[in-house]
């Protein structure tokens, strides 16, 4: 590690990337903690300041993988990836999407931890415990017991891949973004073929989409979204990139164009409020800002996915499947799945 540490920690202009093997050897050692947490804190840092490459990033992406348990055949279609540090001042979006994309025939997956820095915000995880679940039941057998019964596949991921829970009291020290950033949000825990990301800088369109074409996705979709998510905008274009058959295009996505332009309201959030909003919208219930974000998030994923011809046809098929109930059908199936083992400890004592 000390060999390695010297070439990407020259300064720089000194320091120089890493070949896809050596960054293997770093990332073994890091995600099997045999570097020392100063080792690890030192190539944080330096890889920080130096931007990482593709062939870093890859070698991170791929590791990571191997330290992880990843659910097969499941058909999960479309991986949602979002910033693991949380938002703090916009509507989780991809929550509700992801119900009304499994009542579309989109089996999907979202995944997430508690708050982790730089942004220290809310986070999916915060979300999902709202509903009542203690994070430490978050276990994949209850994920895979919820998918099972909604077709949405929620992972707690420090639970699948335990190597980023022992990791996270140095990323915590830190206080900033590391390469894990990225590659915990590309686990692909449910092996999915494609995947909407989210980034805060469009600067990193270019290396992703080239990184994505490596990691073999047969399309993706790269969104410069709220508080670099991976949801559209409702109130303005948003930016992203397409990626499909090996090459990558500039997209522009403007609610205008559709007619479901709408300004959001300015609110302070909690996780239990989130939640409520988002329970609204699969009720049809809600302000309609947050009601056309998810039809508009939703319309995007299925035509990304091959599931629609148009984002138009995408935006009727959302919309009919939240007044006919069928994506809040999804969404109570999945919490009922999720809840039941606690009900049934609590019944037995």
């Amino acid at each position: 590690m000390i060999e390695l540490l010297k070439e990407v920690a020259r300064g720089k202009r000194g320091a120089r990337d890493l070949t896809y093997d050596e960054a293997v050897r770093a990332a073994e050692a890091i995600l099997s903690m045999e570097a020392t947490p100063a080792q690890i804190g030192a190539f944080f840092i330096a890889e920080r300041i130096k931007m990482e490459s593709v062939d870093e990033l890859e070698a991170f992406v791929r590791v990571a993988r191997g330290h992880a348990r990843r659910a097969e055949d499941l058909g999960v279609g479309l991986d949602s990836a979002g910033p693991y540090d949380g938002r703090k001042s916009s509507f989780y979006a991809t929550f509700p999407t992801a119900f009304v994309l499994a009542a579309a025939g989109l089996p999907n997956a979202l995944h997430a931890t508690p708050s982790l820095p730089p942004k220290w915000g809310i986070t999916l995880h915060d979300i999902v415990c709202a509903v009542g679940i203690a994070a430490a039941d978050l276990t994949p057998e209850r994920t895979l017991s919820a998918f099972a019964a909604s077709g949405v596949f929620f992972a707690s991921t420090e639970q699948w891949c335990p190597p980023l829970g022992k990791l996270r009291s140095i990323r915590e020290e830190l206080g900033m973004r590391t390469v894990l950033n990225s590659a915990e949000k590309l686990l692909d825990l449910a092996s999915s073929p494609c995947i909407v990301f989210g980034v805060y800088h469009n600067t990193v369109f270019d290396r992703l989409a080239r990184l994505f074409i490596k990691l073999g996705y047969e399309r993706a979709l790269i969104v410069q979204g709220a508080e670099g998510s991976e949801d559209l905008h409702i109130n303005r274009p948003t930016r992203a990139y397409v990626i499909e058959n090996g090459e990558f295009r500039l997209q522009v996505y403007d609610p205008e164009t559709y007619g479901i332009e709408a300004e959001l309201p300015e609110r302070t959030w909690s996780p239990g409020d989130q939640l409520a909003v988002a329970e609204a919208v699969l009720l049809g219930e809600s302000d309609l800002a947050y009601t056309n974000q998810v039809l508009f998030n939703g319309a995007v994923r299925l035509h990304l996915a091959g599931k629609v011809e148009s984002v138009e046809q995408g935006l009727y098929a959302c919309k009919a499947l939240i007044d006919g109930g069928e994506a809040h059908a999804a969404y109570l199936n999945w919490r009922a799945a999720l809840l039941e083992p606690m009900k049934a400890a609590a019944a037995s004592r």
